[in-house]
């Protein structure tokens, strides 16, 4: 039986908290600190962290930032595409394989776009390899999990959930910085579309 994902713990980041537009400016210092963060972990396979993940999204109340490169999870495509449905301000960047249909699946640009969620493409680098995902300022995912149903289930991958402001800044700016040299995926939501027809075609996992 897989468990849920392990309960959090308080640790100390050495960073202290600063503005966006501060912390653009001490990108390349070293950050000060200390600052409390609350850190909770997942690891697959022997938890279920896209729950995990998709809890994190149902409970945003305001912003969701999204980096990613692998993107065919079902279960946190639908969470982000509920998110925009009642009002949060959801963007997502992504790699420009996301642009692929994979089989039956409908490539995760196209599936955001239809939903009316504002996507970018980074393709000004090799692969846009990030795995981020940020909550309301202050709640940070990563780690090396890809939002894929093979990174849940048949690989080996970890999931972080940082509980900080000062931790959310840092990733607010880099994800400004990948946004500004990104373009607009190639999608567009067509006229009329159907949200809920968007999550309908996402079916399960």
């Amino acid at each position: 039986m897989r468990l849920p994902r392990v309960v959090s713990l308080i640790v100390i980041v050495a960073v202290a908290r600063l503005s966006p537009a501060v912390a653009a400016d001490h990108l390349q210092t070293p950050p000060h600190g200390p600052a409390e963060a609350r850190v909770s972990v997942c690891f697959v396979p022997e938890q279920e962290c896209d729950t995990g993940v998709a809890e994190a999204i149902a409970a945003a109340a305001h912003t969701i930032r999204v980096q990613a490169y692998g993107f065919t999870s079902r279960v946190i495509l639908r969470a982000l595409v509920a998110a925009w449905g009642r009002g949060v301000d959801v963007q997502v960047i992504l790699d420009k394989s996301d642009e692929r249909d994979h089989g039956s699946r409908a490539a995760a640009a196209r599936f955001t776009a239809d939903a009316g969620i504002p996507t970018w493409i980074d393709d000004k680098v090799a692969i846009a390899h990030n795995k981020v995902i940020i909550i309301d300022g202050h709640l940070v995912i990563g780690g090396s999990y890809n939002y894929t149903a093979a990174a849940e289930r048949r690989n080996a991958e970890n999931v972080t959930f940082i509980d900080a402001p000062v931790v959310a800044d840092f990733y607010l700016v880099n994800w400004e910085t990948r946004k500004a040299v990104s373009r607009p995926s190639r999608f567009e939501a067509g006229p009329g579309a159907d949200e809920a027809h968007v999550v309908a075609s996402a079916g399960g996992r």
